[in-house]
């Protein structure tokens, strides 16, 4: 695969024509004009500082030769001085506001990435890695404010020129064509590294957005490597794929490195020609002397912007490449796809599957001509082994993921035709591993609806095992939960994610009910919590405790994406097909009640009759 063969464009990157990025870039400084006006007016004032300082200066040699007054000589030493301090004075705001200005900007365009970000697709992430998009967002972006700077830089030295050129006319316009003539060639030289430049720093940004991705990756599975011990494993992981971003890296840096070199010399020799037949004038009387010297004065500021712009085009194509990058984040196409955007009415949650297909990939069936009707308010238990597609029914129900044929009906409405916002206000969700975001136990529970106050909190939390659970917490509902719920037990945070769930009093509920031992006296509550939800939703639970499944209205058996039984506890049990194969094989333990091979030996232990210690 070669050394940078991981260094490969996503699948939704693109390639963007500098006109397009210019456009769209400009696109950004437009919403801030009236700075942008005062930055152009105060880079023309130093253009003609910078062009006015040597004419002073030319004129200064002149006198000098023809013995003028020493008055005038200090009068002209006083204006030089003068026109130093206008011009650093000038470059200070300069450099001010271009940082407010780009910061802006940088702001403004970070914004939009992290806001495409989250409106992307749940398959969007199944694809691509967090770190690499956090790179975009960030390294990114700050390499196009680093671009930014320069090229303010670079155009008051061009205007600087633009205003020399006209009097460098009048004076000797042989030595000033013979000064132009060098500029093409510098500027052809410099051209020839764009492709180049623009190659080295996508793989550059790539190679970082690798690091990134290692970084993240090692950071949220920490404790895994930590329980298997794991650490020098991950840390030479990182090693390998740091070496790579320094190695690529170190390249890019070799091919901007050389730029300089080659203009210099460039300069040098032009500078060495000008000096020659610029004597050669002088010497006759052909020229002043003054003029002489602003000519040969005159050609590092043409020779500073041509090495700049050479300097400026590498880090030009830098910042281009990064803000392509960060234009492919903001324009990567969604998968889902709305066939119209009308608000969702407040939903009964009558669900209707109509010979839906879906698959994630090609090559990745999961339903085939799938058809299901979830009555309003019903309870539906989906059980069956993994892979049976119990997941992905709950995700199409949440339009996490796009299908392929078939319908979708909500309370009788394409479900495509909902908007996305209003309809998902109207879902309730707790994923088998309950997330929870850095905060208190009350900021987690107002993530589902802002307005509930503490008391109304309290309320519910107080439905829940009378609110002993709450009472565990050092500080209740102000209890820190640290990163993703770490300071929680699972069953805390279960607890939280229902609590949530409670707030937000929604329509559709579903369950994707985590598998983790939890003591029977949390199972108690979780239960409580749910039996307050199940009551006013239509809910969809992907069950793992026999519990859940027995509180279904309806148990729905899935096998490769297709219903093969249907129908409450009792009667699949009877029908001794696959639920009962599940049961026997998975549901069976979680029971106090024993089934044994033949109907008729059926029995049952008292709690206290069981040894736990042996189940």
């Amino acid at each position: 695969m070669g050394m940078f063969g991981g260094l490969n464009a996503e699948a939704y990157d693109r390639s963007y024509s500098d006109r397009v990025l210019m456009a769209r870039i400009l696109h950004y400084f437009g919403a801030f004009r009236r700075r942008m006006l005062a930055l152009a007016a105060l880079t023309i004032f130093m253009a003609i500082l910078g062009a006015l300082n040597p004419l002073l200066v030319s004129s200064g040699v002149q006198s000098m030769v023809q013995a003028q007054a020493d008055l005038y000589l200090v009068g002209l030493v006083l204006v030089v001085l003068v026109t130093g301090v206008l011009t650093w004075a000038s470059n200070l705001v300069r450099r001010r506001l271009t940082a407010i200005v780009t910061g802006d900007v940088v702001l403004a365009l970070r914004s939009n990435a992290f806001n495409a970000s989250v409106k992307h697709d749940l398959s969007f992430y199944d694809e691509f890695e967090t770190g690499k998009i956090v790179s975009r967002i960030t390294s990114d972006t700050q390499e196009f404010a680093q671009m930014v700077t320069l090229v303010t830089d670079v155009i008051s030295q061009v205007l600087t020129v633009l205003i020399l050129l006209p009097i460098l006319f009048t004076i000797e316009w042989r030595l000033t064509l013979a000064m132009l003539a060098m500029t093409p060639v510098a500027y052809f030289a410099a051209s020839g590294f764009r492709a180049l430049a623009r190659r080295a720093t996508r793989q550059g940004f790539r190679a970082m957005g690798e690091v990134n991705a290692s970084i993240q990756e090692a950071v949220t599975g920490i404790s895994i490597a930590k329980n298997f011990r794991q650490e020098a494993s991950l840390y030479q992981r990182f090693i390998d794929i740091n070496d790579i971003s320094y190695r690529v890296n170190l390249r890019r840096g070799f091919v901007l490195a050389n730029v300089f070199p080659i203009l210099n010399a460039l300069t040098g020799v032009g500078t060495a020609i000008l000096v020659y037949f610029g004597g050669l004038a002088a010497a006759p009387g052909d020229i002043s002397i003054g003029a002489w010297y602003l000519f040969v004065a005159s050609i590092d500021r043409f020779g500073f912007p041509v090495i700049n712009i050479a300097a400026f085009w590498s880090q030009f194509q830098a910042g281009l490449a990064a803000a392509e990058r960060v234009f492919a984040l903001i324009d990567a196409e969604p998968v889902v796809r709305q066939i119209d955007q009308r608000p969702a009415p407040t939903l009964r949650g009558a669900i209707t599957f109509d010979r839906v297909n879906f698959r994630y990939s090609p090559q990745e069936a999961v339903l085939n001509d799938f058809s299901l009707k979830i009555r309003a308010g019903e309870t539906l238990a989906l059980v069956g082994h993994t892979g049976a597609g119990k997941s992905s029914i709950a995700k199409l129900i949440a339009r996490f993921y796009e299908f392929q044929s078939g319908a979708i009906l909500i309370d009788g409405q394409d479900i495509r035709a909902l908007e996305l916002n209003s309809y998902r206000r109207q879902l309730g969700i707790v994923s088998q591993t309950p997330f929870l975001f850095a905060g208190t136990v009350a900021n987690n529970i107002r993530y589902a609806n802002a307005e509930i106050s503490e008391r109304e909190m309290e309320d519910i939390a107080r439905q829940i095992g009378g609110g002993e659970w709450l009472d565990v917490l050092p500080n209740g509902l102000a209890t820190e939960v640290g990163e993703r719920g770490s300071r929680l037990s699972m069953g805390q945070r279960q607890l939280v994610a229902l609590m949530r769930v409670l707030a937000q009093h929604p329509a559709i509920f579903i369950l994707d009910e985590a598998t983790a031992s939890i003591d029977p006296f949390t199972e108690s509550q979780i239960k409580e919590a749910l039996d307050l939800i199940l009551a006013k939703s239509t809910s969809i639970l992907i069950a793992h405790r026999l519990s859940t499944v027995k509180t279904a209205d309806r148990i729905i058996v899935l096998r490769a994406g297709r219903i093969i039984e249907e129908g409450n506890h009792d009667q699949l049990m009877s029908q001794r097909g696959h639920y009962a194969e599940l049961y026997n094989t998975y549901f069976r333990h979680q029971s106090l009640e024993f089934i044994d091979a033949k109907p008729s030996l059926k029995f049952s232990l008292a709690p206290e009759e069981l040894n736990l210690g042996k189940v």
